[in-house]
């Protein structure tokens, strides 16, 4: 690319349609002061929710995993990964996640023909980095395909030493295979950014009933690019948590 091209980037899973449905107008609320161009959101219902969530936020361009996948039973179209973005994007790839528990798949799309946008969402069980992995791979696969710059973001369930996270960052094969991408918090973050914690009051119980912790922190949501140059990275939805997850929102400008 000729110039430089700068952006927000904000991911956050949202949680479905759990707890109380006041905190979706708070989500809106963050989303229309913080202006970002490229939303990933994990765990969003299928149906008016996407719409509530990005009201007014100049978001218009937006897709859920059950728009490019319409023949989904019922039980896998109840919340998935959604794309919104303030330029227009085609969605280029949709991979189905390598676990059954639960379904959820990884959405690429090109925006303005100047990026790829990469969401995934992976499975969450402590046991299952296996699958974690195999996504990974998957996601290097398709920026490879692709002579893009390459904004990926989501719900990775995998903390930074995890192998997935590892290979993701260029600190590790797998599977006799490499790539890299710069994490935005590890550039530019400030403390240990954990995004999936016990002092969230909205995870608390879902961690004890999930994990069987009464004191659990982790890393586990992550922004990464290539060709950008990453300038801010702060976490989102702490005070007051929007979700059991807290947000990320990265600045950087595509190279």
């Amino acid at each position: 690319m000729g110039t430089r091209s700068s952006m927000r980037v904000l991911t956050l899973n949202v949680q479905n349609d759990v707890g109380d449905p006041r905190r979706f107008a708070l989500i809106n609320a963050e989303l229309r002061r913080l202006r970002p161009d490229v939303v990933m959101l994990q765990e969003v219902c299928y149906g008016s929710q996407l719409a509530e969530l990005l009201d007014g936020t100049g978001l218009v361009h937006r897709t859920h995993q059950s728009d490019v996948l319409p023949n989904l039973p019922d039980l896998f179209q109840h919340d998935g990964t959604a794309l919104a973005t303030r330029r227009p994007h085609r969605v280029t790839d949709v991979l189905e996640s390598p676990s059954t528990d639960p379904h959820w798949w990884t959405l690429a799309a090109v925006v303005d023909d100047q990026f790829l946008a990469i969401t995934p969402t992976t499975p969450w069980r402590l046991d299952h980095e296996h699958a974690r992995e195999r996504q990974a791979l998957d996601i290097a696969t398709l920026h490879t395909r692709h002579d893009l710059p390459t904004v990926l973001a989501g719900d990775f369930n995998a903390t930074p030493d995890a192998a997935s996270i590892r290979f993701l960052s260029g600190l590790q094969s797998l599977d006799g295979r490499s790539t890299h991408f710069h994490d935005a918090w590890t550039v530019a973050g400030d403390g240990p950014g954990h995004t999936w914690t016990t002092e969230n009051p909205l995870a608390r119980q879902e961690i004890a009933t999930l994990i069987g912790q009464s004191n659990h922190h982790r890393r586990i949501d992550y922004i990464f690019a290539t060709a950008a140059t990453i300038t801010s990275a702060t976490l989102v939805g702490v005070n007051p948590p929007l979700s059991d997850h807290y947000g990320l929102t990265a600045d950087l400008e595509l190279i």
